[in-house]
């Protein structure tokens, strides 16, 4: 791979650290009102919707964190 790609993979890398970062800021922003409702909330439809939507942000933080890892790697030396 040329190194002009190599650093335009660098940089989408680069992106995917930023889409990390805004994803935990909103996981941990959505666990935190979950733990401060009410616990007959929180075993209700709302929190259980909230407990899924936590879940889910980090199933999407892993994927990107690999997909991130992945790109550095070629970005790095492919």
């Amino acid at each position: 791979m040329n190194k002009a790609r190599r650093k335009r993979l660098a940089e989408a890398a680069e992106l995917l650290e930023q889409a990390l970062t805004i994803i935990s800021e909103a996981k941990d922003e959505e666990q935190d009102a979950f733990d401060n409702l009410p616990e007959s909330i929180q075993q209700g439809e709302r929190g259980q919707t909230m407990e899924e939507a936590i879940n889910s942000l980090d199933d999407i933080h892993t994927a990107v964190e690999e997909a991130r890892d992945t790109l550095a790697g070629i970005a790095g030396g492919a």
